[in-house]
């Protein structure tokens, strides 16, 4: 067999586990989506759920705790983990290093800072509270974009500048609470926890239209993507055009990240793990955003299942995220450490 052959024919390999892992996580993610109403109190089978959701049967006792009480929650949970799984998975691509995630480049803290601005200081709640945290993640993205421009965006200058900022901004979202009343206080501890019950109806019909255009988008991007993780000169030998193609890529990626905090709050470990989960399951073929975006939406599912039913009482979904992923974050920084790949 020709090298040309032996190409194709890891090319068509690497094809074929792609599209089955992707496959494999849309049937999980759907699966935990139906079973996150189907679970509770009143507990009913797929059937129901499905009927109703699809509105194939009228049955007002099942349509009132499915389309009333359970959807929203588990629509929340399905479209902020896409958001969360896909732009995590493009920022460590973009900066080529395991440890950048929105969560500690300072976007999901300008998004906090600007929420508990508006609930401690402004006397403001629901949609406001949501359109501020969105102002405050696209702010501080832009701050630290100019921040690390020297003739192009270094990955590593970035994340270093993005943790910089993060560090000032959680400082002030401190000083912000010691100013809060108790009541204001309690509210701004628990949308900074992050939770997918506190959504409203307009902010979640906003990321679902967002995501509609921006995840077809990024998977678009993917190319430009891999080309820009081999050097920006080999992506210009590739007939890529880095700056843009990185701008228009971390644009996706913020836009992204910001709605899904809008929606839920900063719930943390999400956009950090769904990409390397997603990359173990596709091996060779790793990189696929799409799979990534459909890793976080099952991981946000099951971590809201356990928060809600398999705690003794009830927790945020962002506890369960931060218990789970706090020993990730330090396994992977004494691997990352060990290889000498922690930037």
């Amino acid at each position: 067999m020709s090298t040309t052959d032996t190409l194709r024919a890891t090319r068509r390999r690497r094809g074929l586990r792609s599209v089955t892992v992707t496959t494999a996580l849309a049937a999980v993610a759907a699966g935990l989506f139906v079973f996150t109403m189907m679970a509770g109190s009143m507990r009913l089978t797929a059937t129901e759920v499905v009927m109703s959701v699809l509105h194939l049967r009228t049955d007002p006792s099942v349509d009132f705790v499915v389309l009333g009480l359970r959807l929203p929650t588990a629509l929340t949970g399905l479209t902020v983990g896409l958001a969360l799984g896909a732009s995590g998975t493009i920022f460590q691509q973009l900066l080529r290093n395991p440890l950048a995630s929105p969560d500690f480049v300072g976007i999901t803290s300008g998004a906090g800072l600007a929420a508990i601005t508006g609930i401690v200081l402004l006397h403001l709640g629901g949609l406001w509270i949501s359109g501020l945290a969105l102002a405050g993640a696209l702010v501080a993205a832009t701050i630290m974009y100019l921040l690390a421009w020297r003739d192009g965006v270094s990955g590593y200058r970035f994340i270093l500048i993005g943790i910089g900022v993060a560090v000032f901004l959680d400082g002030l979202i401190g000083y912000m609470l010691t100013r809060a009343q108790l009541f204001e206080a309690r509210q701004a501890m628990h949308w900074l926890t992050g939770s997918v019950g506190q959504a409203d109806t307009h902010e979640l019909q906003l990321l679902s239209y967002a995501l509609l255009v921006l995840l077809p988008l990024a998977v678009l991007l993917q190319r430009q993507l891999r080309a820009l993780e081999l050097g920006d000169d080999t992506a210009r030998a590739l007939g890529t055009r880095t700056e843009a193609s990185r701008a228009a890529l971390l644009a996706v990626a913020v836009i992204l990240v910001a709605l899904a905090v809008a929606v839920a709050g900063p719930i943390v470990f999400v956009a950090l793990i769904a990409g390397p989960v997603a990359n173990r399951l596709l091996g060779p073929a790793a990189g696929g955003i799409a799979a990534a975006a459909l890793t976080g939406a099952a991981l946000l599912l099951t971590a809201d299942l356990v928060a809600v039913h398999l705690m003794p009482t009830p927790l945020p979904t962002g506890v369960v995220t931060g218990a789970v992923g706090a020993p990730y974050l330090l396994w992977l920084l004494a691997t990352t450490n060990r290889r000498g790949a922690g930037g």
